[in-house]
């Protein structure tokens, strides 16, 4: 994370063009909702194996959740937000993105985030 000067507005790395904050860890959710568990779970489970592969995932989990049936997170850690956008344009995340279609009931909710205290145990 890029430290800034009292004063002055702190840039996020997807802010800034070069420097630290483009090497900085970066963390995803992908929140899925279906009617369709079972088929879902296949797509995403297929996904988070061949995603994981990536010599840049820092961690890859895939969560359902207890409250509300049928939703379903997947949530990455990435090296840098470079290896994170690489990933998105490339052919695993098509890939799950195509055989997700017609198994979701709205369009799925994605969103980056910045570390705060990102940490990896191990």
């Amino acid at each position: 994370m890029t430290h800034t000067a009292p004063g002055e507005n702190p840039k996020t790395p997807l802010q800034e063009t070069a420097g630290q904050a483009q090497l900085d860890p970066v963390m995803v959710t992908m929140t899925f909702h279906t009617n369709k568990p079972t088929e879902l779970l296949a797509v995403l489970a297929k996904y988070i194996v061949i995603a994981r592969m990536d010599p840049l995932a820092r961690n890859i989990d895939l969560v359902a959740s207890v409250t509300k049936p049928g939703r379903l997170t997947v949530i990455e850690k990435w090296n840098s937000a470079v290896a994170q956008q690489a990933h998105f344009n490339g052919a695993t995340m098509v890939e799950m993105a195509t055989a997700c279609e017609g198994l979701l009931t709205t369009p799925p909710d994605i969103d980056l985030h910045e570390p705060v205290s990102m940490h990896d145990l191990r």
